[in-house]
């Protein structure tokens, strides 16, 4: 499916469910090389992607049910299935760490660059049929979490980002109106 920059933009939704097939490898790398021609300051490039896909996806999800589902251990398996299902339904990660430069204005750069990186990977996922979903968990700081991507103390990781097809389209949420956040230059 080819759509125009607009169609991308505007249909594009953030998908929480997913049905379950897998996502090949293949298709998230290309993704994330085209992604690289985002904006970004000084062509910094400040992003670093850990990718979770086809056989690695079940060691994700260990990771995942350790540090997301407070003692996942005493659950039943039913129990545990169902809370995993948030996790198990994508058929792909990515995982998004951005430099975190010491200096405030390259920080704020490098985040808004990897921002618009982000925005890329959704918008040319959607165009082949693939959805995907930008998530924050708060383990995302978890120093284990970080252990397992291997994340320098100069990087933040700032997204799980989840790949995946789907059955349904969400629909469309109500937008701000440009009268409520655009005013004019006044002198």
């Amino acid at each position: 499916m080819t759509l125009s920059v607009r169609d991308a933009v505007l249909q594009r939704r953030s998908i929480k469910l997913f049905n379950g097939q897998q996502v090949e490898k293949e298709a998230v790398l290309g993704i994330l090389d085209e992604a690289k021609w985002a904006p970004n300051h000084g062509n910094r490039q400040p992003w670093r992607i850990v990718v979770g896909a086809g056989e690695q996806l079940p060691k994700v999800h260990e990771l995942l049910r350790n540090l997301a589902i407070p003692k996942w251990e005493e659950l039943s398996e039913e129990a545990l299935a169902t809370q995993m299902k948030k996790f198990t339904l994508a058929g792909a990660y990515a995982f998004v760490l951005v430099t975190e430069d010491v200096r405030q204005k390259e920080r704020l750069e490098d985040y808004a660059a990897a921002s618009c990186y982000l925005q890329n990977v959704q918008l040319l996922a959607w165009e082949k049929g693939i959805g995907t979903c930008w998530k924050t968990p708060g383990f995302l700081d978890n120093p284990k979490f970080r252990e397992a991507l291997k994340a320098q103390p100069h990087e933040r990781v700032i997204s799980m980002f989840q790949f995946g097809y789907f059955d349904e389209l969400p629909k469309a949420r109500v937008r701000k109106e440009l009268t409520d956040f655009v005013t004019e230059f006044e002198i």
